[in-house]
């Protein structure tokens, strides 16, 4: 069971090959989203690899935060940033819910997911550039690659018990309600405490990483109300944008 979940994770969040699951149920489905930190390993070392290479060869702050959500990007296929864009042009579309819905199934980006996904990426760009000015910048670097890890925690928020499907059928169904609340709250902690610890390596003070944790986690919970009001519960899109909006606020956070 647990090789089938660690499959689903990184076979869905991640565009590393991987041979398919033998079976997935909700059961395994929940547990994927448990194992979604750890599963962006991969995606935080690319991170890591292309600050600390962009750095040394000198590129602006800016240019090597792009890279590195290049990199991340590249690492899940725009799969996030999809949901993103989908889930702001949902809620921006109509207060009725079979529009909004409707809207977010088209694929396309209208105005308002256009302007989310570069008020995001450029959060996130800026800050991971910012690391890198920071003295101990080859820490600081590690920091992001935890930091990336970390938003993943974001799915259990989407996937905790109590927290409606929006389209029963569509990608998210499997795997809402599949995370029992006291696990959410240990995998949090569990995150708080990576980050804290990656953190105080870097040189940041010590409540640093439990502010930008804490902060994080509202805003998830904030995006997942939001769609329960709007939409009747979450979609597969509301994950993506769940993680994008939280890799981005604990960056900000941190610097």
């Amino acid at each position: 069971m647990l090789r089938d979940a660690w499959r689903l994770s990184l076979g869905t969040l991640t565009a590393v090959p991987v041979a398919p699951p033998s079976l997935v149920d909700r059961r395994r489905a929940g547990m994927a989203m448990v194992l979604a930190p750890v599963a962006a390993g991969a995606l935080g070392a690319a991170v890591v690899l292309v600050l600390l290479g962009a750095h040394t060869l000198g590129l602006p702050p800016l240019v090597t935060g792009l890279l590195a959500v290049g990199a991340s990007i590249l690492g899940n296929r725009a799969f996030h940033l999809d949901g993103l864009a989908d889930t702001v042009d949902g809620m921006a579309a109509s207060y009725d819910r079979e529009r909004s819905l409707a809207v977010m199934k088209t694929g396309t980006s209208g105005p308002a997911g256009v302007v989310a996904t570069v008020l995001v990426v450029g959060l996130q760009a800026s800050a991971l550039g910012q690391l890198t000015t920071m003295p101990r910048w080859p820490q600081a670097a590690v920091l992001a690659g935890v930091v990336l890890c970390a938003s993943r925690a974001a799915l259990v928020v989407c996937c905790a018990r109590g927290v409606p499907s929006a389209r029963p059928g569509g990608l998210g169904d499997t795997y809402t309600r599949t995370v029992a609340r006291p696990v959410v709250l240990v995998v949090w902690l569990l995150a708080a405490a990576a980050v804290t610890a990656a953190g105080l390596w870097a040189g940041l003070d010590w409540w640093r990483g439990p502010l930008a944790t804490l902060l994080a986690f509202g805003a998830v919970v904030v995006t997942v109300a939001r769609a329960i009001r709007r939409f009747g519960g979450v979609t597969g899109d509301v994950f993506g944008a769940s993680i994008e909006i939280c890799f981005a606020i604990l960056l900000v956070a941190l610097v």
